[in-house]
């Protein structure tokens, strides 16, 4: 932890010896991150944002920080909006509409295709067969018809690790374009499954430990979302649901039986809800019946975030007054050095954690079967068997 910290606090000492070019924010754009949300049918036709910074193809330094400014891009959409809920109820399509709605990017629920799958199409749950058990790709599906497999720990932290990587896209992607971002689920609600799966013997008391120290390591620079929205489900309309759309993976699960459900919508609505309220607007719908998107939208725009000051906790993880504030937090999420700085420091050694252990000869032999086959014998760019060009990369 103080290692982070250090890093944290020598970024923000190289920006603060900048800071003289920037005057301080006029009070009409402090406010950028207080106001209410509009709905893109109301907003003005002719309304145009400035153009975005390319983000994603060319990194954002400090010299690039000296001449691009954060604020001028933002509005009263540039906000993160979670939906969130228990399983079941369709989030997905219903998060597309609200984005839709909103003009802001939809950012989808994380998927471990993400991982398993790469840029060539290969899978690498393919290669199981010839893994030591410790070392096999587990997947979501497994873990349904196995949740107290070996791998259950380890699939669990691959999710919160990609949910990492989202929620930094998302934050990026707001303060280099101004868009706002819509997201199933975030890095926010993760500890929600993970304590359940503790209560009911999926993971171990030593797996939690573990999780909750790289999570403290990892996101305290992240800033919470402005809404959450949350899908209310009864337990027992999950399980008609799940019935009804017959995966057969679901079906007969130990997760998806009546206790699990009733400890996770536990853990959502006593802690999880309760502490995000303390810094978001948050929105409860009985999802008994799938809604309406529209409706929900409108119940947003209705929101009225100005009554919240410098005293209140909502909203304070936005709240700043200098232009170089924002731009600190700009190459934290933006710049590659410092986004993988954050995501090494969510990559603690776990040592104590003995499901998810690799002994020295299972690491051999999964490295053995990487690099007999094809597909995974050189890095992703470089795999000439692939038909990579790798002669002018470095």
């Amino acid at each position: 932890m103080a290692g982070a910290v250090a890093n944290a606090v020598r970024l923000r000492g190289s920006i603060a010896a900048l800071s003289f070019v920037q005057p301080l924010i006029p009070a009409a754009v402090q406010s950028l991150t207080k106001r209410s949300i509009v709905s893109k049918s109301l907003r003005d036709p002719d309304y145009k944002r400035p153009a975005p910074y390319p983000y994603e193809t060319t990194n954002y330094n400090i010299i690039r920080a000296m001449f691009d400014d954060v604020t001028p891009r933002m509005d009263e959409n540039s906000k993160i909006i979670v939906v969130d809920g228990p399983p079941t109820g369709n989030k997905t399509e219903f998060a597309k509409k609200v984005a839709e709605e909103l003009d802001m990017l939809h950012i989808p629920n994380v998927n471990l295709d993400e991982y398993y799958v790469t840029s060539h199409g290969f899978d690498m749950r393919k290669l199981n067969d010839k893994m030591p058990l410790s070392c096999r790709s587990f997947d979501i599906h497994e873990f349904l018809q196995n949740p107290n497999h070996r791998n259950v720990a380890n699939m669990q932290f691959l999710l919160y690790f990609l949910r990492l990587k989202n929620y930094i896209k998302a934050t990026a992607h707001l303060l280099n374009t101004g868009q706002g971002v819509v997201m199933n689920r975030s890095i926010y609600s993760d500890y929600v499954f993970v304590d359940t799966m503790v209560k009911h013997g999926f993971l171990s008391p030593e797996a939690r430990r573990y999780y909750y120290q790289s999570r403290g390591e990892a996101m305290f620079e992240f800033m919470r979302p402005h809404l959450v929205i949350y899908l209310d489900i009864p337990v027992d309309t999950i399980i008609a649901n799940l019935k009804q759309r017959n995966r057969p993976y679901e079906q007969g699960s130990k997760f998806y039986s009546p206790q699990v459900l009733k400890t996770l919508e536990e853990n959502y609505k006593r802690d999880y809800l309760r502490t995000m309220s303390t810094h978001a607007e948050v929105l409860i719908y009985d999802w008994s019946e799938e809604g309406d998107a529209e409706v929900v939208v409108e119940d947003i725009c209705r929101v009225d975030l100005d009554r919240y000051t410098h005293y209140d906790t909502q909203m304070a993880d936005w709240r700043f007054t200098d232009e170089w504030d924002w731009k600190h937090k700009r190459l934290l999420f933006s710049n590659r050095t410092h986004v993988e700085e954050m995501l090494n420091w969510a990559d603690m050694p776990g040592q104590y954690v003995k499901e998810m252990i690799v002994s020295p000869y299972d690491r051999l032999t999964y490295e053995e079967v990487m690099d007999k086959t094809p597909e995974t014998q050189y890095a992703e760019g470089y795999n000439k068997n692939m038909g990579d060009n790798y002669l002018f990369k470095f």
